[in-house]
């Protein structure tokens, strides 16, 4: 009993924090959804509206999109200076 106890107790705050970046990150994908919306108004187009209803699963299709890309590696080529040259590239326009 008193095991079971000291579990729950210790997996209610993981639960909580999973929880919570679960409903942040969802919320993030739908406010990109209102912030295509309206810029396709803005530019006079609808927006994103091929998936169905009204767009709502385009969120979810931007995601299975982002988790299905797949990075190229350079076989020939040094590979930590092709992970760096970006990050690089990056502080000499922001130090400039």
């Amino acid at each position: 009993m008193e095991l079971e106890f000291l579990l729950i107790v210790s997996l209610t705050p993981i639960i909580s924090i999973l929880l919570r970046y679960l409903i942040a990150i969802v919320a993030i994908a739908f406010f990109t959804l209102i912030e295509r919306k309206f810029l396709g108004y803005f530019h006079l187009r609808k927006g994103p509206n091929k998936p169905r209803l009204i767009g709502i699963p385009q969120p979810f299709a931007d995601a299975i999109k982002l988790f299905v890309k797949e990075q190229n590696k350079p076989t020939i080529s040094n590979i930590v200076l092709f992970f760096i040259a970006p990050t690089l590239r990056l502080a000499l326009a922001i130090a400039i």
